[in-house]
């Protein structure tokens, strides 16, 4: 649809008015996607991997650690479209472990954004609005402690809020995760507290960083990339994948709603 505008003399109209009617189709092509997908079934459980900051600023010509900062904000936009999808959770991969490797430079500004980000949690009137309580997960002894003392904040203040959920993965890996969780159960076993015939699934699923939370329904990877990267290793057994072709700072509400539409669109089965 959007490619329509080819059919004008372009090369008769001023920049200004191109972009106008681009912009136009597209509000007509999103109120179109949304029309088709708002009345059916939705991802109770939603996860993100927030990928193409520095490939996005690349193209910009700027600073490869700039486009963390783009990141950064078009994480509001987001959020506001999964809740007004009704998507109960969210869980967002930030940050990894393996992060840590690069420039002192680039990893620096990023912990300055998350600071950041979860002192404006506190301001933020949407979360208040919605009800959103705000969890970090990883290893979060790793982040500088400035970052651990604004995630405190942020879940401290929206502890009793149960409408909404946002799990930020941060100082993440899901290979971390799993071994963190053996060896809580190895404390636990040593310890008397449970037996290790009392080992099965759904006790490991309780030692998980995402403890108490349903599996993500469909996890989204912008960027074009078509892998994981350690993301949610346990937990994404069964989860729908959808891999976006746009880096993560450009996504647009089309692109998020065709995610949602092809969720829809998807027979699930669990193995059966």
């Amino acid at each position: 649809m959007l490619r329509l505008i080819k059919y004008l003399p372009v090369s008769r109209l001023p920049l200004s008015l191109i972009n106008k009617i681009n912009n136009a189709l597209s509000s007509v092509y999103e109120k179109i996607l949304w029309h088709q997908i708002k009345d059916g079934r939705m991802p109770e459980h939603l996860a993100v991997i927030l990928d193409g900051n520095r490939r996005f600023a690349r193209q910009l010509g700027l600073k490869a650690w700039i486009g963390h900062k783009y990141g950064a904000e078009k994480v509001e936009d987001v959020l506001e479209w999964c809740w007004q999808a009704g998507v109960k959770i969210v869980t967002l991969y930030v940050f990894s472990i393996e992060n840590f490797t690069r420039s002192s430079k680039e990893v620096k500004e990023i912990m300055k954004l998350a600071e950041e980000g979860f002192d404006r949690i506190l301001k933020e009137a949407r979360i208040h609005k919605y009800k959103v309580r705000v969890k970090a997960i990883g290893r979060i002894n790793l982040l500088p402690k400035t970052v651990q003392e604004a995630i405190k904040k942020a879940e401290v203040v929206t502890k009793n809020y149960n409408k909404y959920l946002l799990n930020i993965a941060i100082g993440y890996s899901g290979r971390a995760e799993i071994v963190d969780a053996i060896k809580a159960i190895a404390r636990d076993v040593k310890s008397g507290k449970i037996n290790d015939k009392e080992i099965d699934e759904a006790l490991i699923e309780r030692y998980l960083y995402t403890s108490g939370v349903p599996d993500p329904d469909l996890i989204i990877r912008t960027s074009g990339e078509e892998r994981l990267s350690g993301f949610l290793l346990w937990q994404s057994a069964y989860s729908e994948l959808y891999f976006c072709d746009v880096f993560w700072p450009a996504i647009r509400k089309i692109d998020f709603w065709r995610a949602l539409r092809t969720f829809q669109m998807r027979e699930r089965r669990f193995g059966k």
